[in-house]
């Protein structure tokens, strides 16, 4: 009988499950859409148990699909949207409120609290104190639902990432856990100790009580029991270190960048945590066994999500793919820059404040110049976060391996390996977010034998290198910091 490992995404705007087999390709997917709610203006929740609904509906529909039974899985591995908060009752398995999202900010007031106590509280989680993180979702779900937080205190309520709240739900209220990359984007988590620091739970006023247990990634979390009883759940992290994990970057320096509605560029900075200067985030990448490894990261808040302006706001194209083609048809932006800075700019500004912004238009700038220029405001964001990866760690990339829906523009891909001076490694699979949680799973449950073993299975399709002069590199991304100076200044 042939095996699998069944991989759960649950992402924001979908949850989707995969099958792979042993040699990491995935061969049934089924994907539900997951519907976000928007009830005040910067408010972004989600129904949990319509994210639960949703998991339920993609596993049968894979084993419908596939035409096997849970007899043919050997193990589930889960990867999450990090950060989105859920609270439920502990008696009932309710939810008490709807899911925070990561990307709200009803809770930037909260935030604004402990502005003081920033570097006190970077040096303990590597993050910074912001809205993103889990902790002031905590606080005002607590501080919203009548006697949160009494109830909370009594021990009468639970706390979890996606990933705790899916891991509940599977083993029928059993376990109450979280891996340890999903635990240190909750700015709860101290990510030398390893463990829940009891200074910041007192500074946030959070009852420890409410907290999962905290597991390595690669880890026998218990039997998914609402599905088979025979089922394990053996890997689970946050999607970002997911896909750095499936791209296989385990070893120090090694680097990947996702380029989804965002982009998010992570590297592997070995067994000790780098605590960055330049507004990057440390966080933890997985820990396997007693070993743990970490990452810097850093955070383009809008990649993928400037050419779905360009379709759908300025109708300059119809779909994502056309955005190549007119890119191609003429020779060079001729000095137009376009700072797509439309939620503010990520790392290392964050710059909440900044909005989007166009220079060097002429009388004679054409909507080719414009698209050509969006696509490489996308690649110059990336590589501001490269250059201050460089500065933190000291280590010269070699390569960058990429993923996400955006590496299909050939156009932004090469600009992107010409603008920063490196290979650009584009993967045979490009699930690499649920491949990760699958290798995880895989090591734990004997699917994956090693990490030797993982890597020989692991191919390229497609390797791009920089072609452009060091001179010529050099002048454009001058142009780009004088943009970038001119969009921080207007206000």
């Amino acid at each position: 009988m042939k095996k699998y490992i069944l991989s759960v995404d649950q992402g924001t705007t979908s949850t989707r499950a995969i099958l792979f087999d042993k040699t990491g390709t995935p061969c049934f997917i089924a994907q539900r859409e997951v519907e976000c709610l928007f009830p005040h203006p910067g408010w972004v929740e989600a129904d949990a148990l319509n994210i639960w609904i949703s998991v339920i509906d993609v596993i049968n529909e894979l084993l419908i699909k596939a035409n096997i039974t849970f007899n043919s899985i050997d193990s589930v591995g889960i990867t999450n949207q990090r950060e989105t908060t859920v609270i439920w009752d502990k008696n009932t398995g309710m939810p008490i409120y709807n899911a925070i999202v990561w990307q709200s900010r009803q809770s930037t007031s909260i935030c604004e609290r402990y502005s003081e106590q920033k570097e006190f509280i970077h040096e303990k989680t590597g993050l910074l104190i912001n809205p993103y993180f889990s902790m002031s979702k905590i606080r005002f779900i607590l501080d919203h639902v009548p006697n949160g937080q009494e109830r909370a205190q009594k021990g009468e309520l639970m706390f979890g990432t996606i990933d705790s709240w899916l891991i509940y739900k599977m083993t029928q209220g059993k376990v109450h856990a979280t891996d340890v990359t999903n635990a240190s984007r909750t700015l709860l988590f101290n990510i030398h100790t390893m463990k829940w620091d009891e200074e910041l739970l007192k500074l946030f006023n959070i009852p420890k009580a409410i907290l999962p247990k905290v597991n390595p990634s690669s880890f026998n979390y218990g039997k998914a029991t609402h599905f088979d009883k025979n089922l394990p759940i053996c890997g689970v992290a946050g999607d970002q270190q997911a896909a750095l994990f499936g791209q296989t970057c385990f070893e120090k320096g090694e680097s990947k960048n996702t380029y989804g509605t965002g982009c998010f560029m992570l590297m592997n900075t070995g067994d000790k945590p780098v605590i960055s200067k330049t507004g990057l985030l440390t966080t933890v990448a997985w820990q396997i066994g007693n070993k743990i490894t970490y990452a810097l990261e850093g955070s383009v808040f809008v990649g993928g999500a400037t050419v779905q302006w360009l379709r759908d706001e300025l109708n300059l194209i119809d779909k994502s793919a056309d955005s190549e083609t007119l890119a191609l048809k003429c020779e060079d932006t001729n000095g137009v820059y376009f700072v797509p800075a439309f939620v503010g700019l990520g790392t290392p500004y964050w710059d909440d404040q900044a909005r989007g912004a166009i220079f060097g238009l002429t009388r004679g700038s054409n909507k080719y110049q414009f698209v050509r220029a969006a696509l490489e405001g996308i690649a110059y964001q990336c590589k501001d976060v490269f250059e201050v990866m460089k500065k933190d760690t000291k280590i010269n990339l070699k390569c960058l391996k990429v993923d996400g829906g955006a590496t299909a523009n050939k156009y932004l891909m090469q600009f992107q390996s010409d603008i920063l001076q490196t290979n650009i490694l584009l993967p045979k699979c490009l699930e690499t977010t649920a491949l990760g949680a699958a290798y995880l799973a895989g090591l734990n449950s004997g699917f994956f034998s090693s990490f030797e073993d993982i890597k020989k299975i692991h191919c390229y399709q497609t390797t791009y290198v920089p072609n452009m002069k060091k001179s010529e590199v050099n002048n454009r991304y001058n142009g780009w910091k004088t943009a970038i100076k001119a969009t921080r200044a207007f206000k």
